[in-house]
């Protein structure tokens, strides 16, 4: 597993505000379409290039984060990468004890190396799928309560 981990400088994050309305415009179409590859046409290459709808979104995404100013964490891997408790801790945003409690509950798969324990990155992000969907839906829940007992929300 390799990380790339990279924080924006001034300039790019002054493009990047740049392009915030061009990106929302070029975004809301791109959703609406149902192709799966869109050209792009750089700067001196004479040829279009094809690129997947999924790394135009990412594109966007990285984009928007740059012109706020967050560090962009871009993580490299190949779907049998194992990781420790602590990078799983990191990548989740909570302390590496949180994450043995989880591991010990069976809330995420895992297995050990000696003492070691191991986590299969796409258990983690299953894990991780999972718990934003269900905060999504509880979210949804106490809108849809606070509507129904007219609290101005």
């Amino acid at each position: 597993m390799e990380a790339i981990l990279e924080k924006p400088t001034r300039s790019d994050q002054k493009i990047a505000r740049a392009l915030h309305e061009k990106m929302s415009e070029a975004s809301a179409k791109l959703a609406k379409k149902s192709t799966h590859t869109f050209k792009i046409q750089i700067d001196g290459y004479t040829t279009e290039l094809s690129i997947p709808k999924s790394a135009v979104q990412l594109l966007f995404a990285i984009l928007q984060n740059m012109a706020d100013g967050n560090t962009i964490a871009l993580l490299l891997s190949n779907s049998n990468a194992d990781i420790s408790t602590q990078q799983a801790a990191d990548l989740l945003g909570v302390s590496r004890p949180h994450v043995v409690m989880l591991l010990d509950r069976g809330d995420i798969p895992h297995f050990k190396v000696g003492t070691h324990r191991r986590i299969h990155l796409k258990d983690l992000i299953e894990f991780d799928k999972k718990m934003k969907k269900n905060r999504a839906d509880k979210l949804d829940q106490l809108a849809a309560q606070a509507q129904e007992l007219n609290m101005g929300y």
